[in-house]
């Protein structure tokens, strides 16, 4: 390459570069402008459907106990619970009826576990496991 630019510009010599053909760029259409793509929310909306979603969940890392979970969803979720009846006044916000909801689920949960451990512990099955080194473990 440099052999063909010593070429072109000669060696001392003063020579000039070849002429550029310069041609009018053909005009150019718009750019498309791209719709920003539907959220998960936005198509259960279109579809008709109940949707909520856990966007956040918060500890407390002196009080692990403590903690709390940002909620996000459509107001067909909302109607559902409603007509469910978890509406208790007239007016109740949105969020008001979706915690009362939040606060239900995780009661279950745990009077489930609950009710796994007194059924475990009423039958005599009780698991104990002891860890004996290199990855192994007793079990009795």
């Amino acid at each position: 390459m440099f052999d063909k630019v010593k070429g072109w510009f000669g060696k001392g010599r003063n020579v000039s570069p070849p002429a550029i053909e310069v041609r009018p760029e053909p005009p150019s259409t718009p750019p498309k402008k791209k719709e920003p793509a539907k959220t998960e929310k936005e198509l259960a909306t279109e579809r008709g459907e109940p949707w909520i979603q856990v966007l956040k969940i918060e500890v407390d890392p002196v009080n692990l106990h403590q903690g709390a979970f940002e909620l996000d969803w459509n107001e067909i979720f909302v109607a559902r619970l409603i007509k469910a009846g978890y509406m208790i006044k007239r007016d109740d916000t949105d969020a008001e009826i979706v915690d009362r909801w939040f606060q239900n689920v995780c009661r279950h949960v745990v009077m489930e576990t609950w009710e796994q451990e007194q059924a475990i512990k009423n039958s005599g099955l009780w698991v104990q496991r002891r860890n004996i080194g290199d990855g192994r473990s007793e079990v009795s």
